[in-house]
C-alpha cells in the first residue's frame, strides 16, 4: 500500500476553508449572523453579524504559514479605507444610520495536522 500524500489546499480553497471556520467560531461566540460576502464598491466585507446590538463587520484572513507576516498584518490602511466604504454603503442601503458599529479581524493560521488557530481583533480599527 502507497501513502498518498494530499496536496495542500490552493490559496482560493484556503480562504474558503477559513471563512467556514471562522463562521462557525462567531456562531459558537453567539453571533447573529447577517450576511456574508457583502460586495459593494468593487470590494467585499468577508462576515456582517450582530454582536449583541453591535452590528460587527469582519474581515476573514486565512494563511499557510506566518513566513511572510500575520494574517492580520495584511488588513492594511488601504483595505480598512475600503471596508469603512463598503459598510456605510451597507448602512445607508439598508436605513441603519443609528446602529452601534465596529469592525473586527480574524486572523487564521493553517496547519494541516492541527487545523485552523484563531486569533479576534475585536474593535480592530
Amino acid at each position: 500500500m502507497t501513502d498518498l500524500k494530499l496536496a495542500p489546499p490552493t490559496a482560493q480553497e484556503l480562504g474558503r476553508m477559513g471563512e467556514e471556520f471562522a463562521i462557525d467560531y462567531l456562531v459558537k461566540n453567539k453571533y447573529e449572523i447577517v450576511t456574508r460576502s457583502f460586495r459593494l464598491y468593487r470590494g467585499e466585507i468577508d462576515v456582517i453579524a450582530y454582536d449583541g446590538r453591535a452590528l460587527v463587520f469582519v474581515e476573514v484572513k486565512t494563511r499557510m504559514n506566518a513566513d511572510f507576516g500575520r494574517p492580520e498584518e495584511y488588513v492594511t490602511s488601504a483595505k480598512q479605507r475600503q471596508i469603512r466604504k463598503i459598510a456605510g454603503g451597507y448602512l445607508v442601503q439598508n436605513n441603519l444610520t443609528e446602529v452601534e458599529c465596529r469592525f473586527d479581524v480574524l486572523s487564521l493560521l493553517y496547519d494541516e495536522r492541527e487545523g485552523f488557530k484563531i486569533e479576534h481583533f475585536r474593535d480592530a480599527f
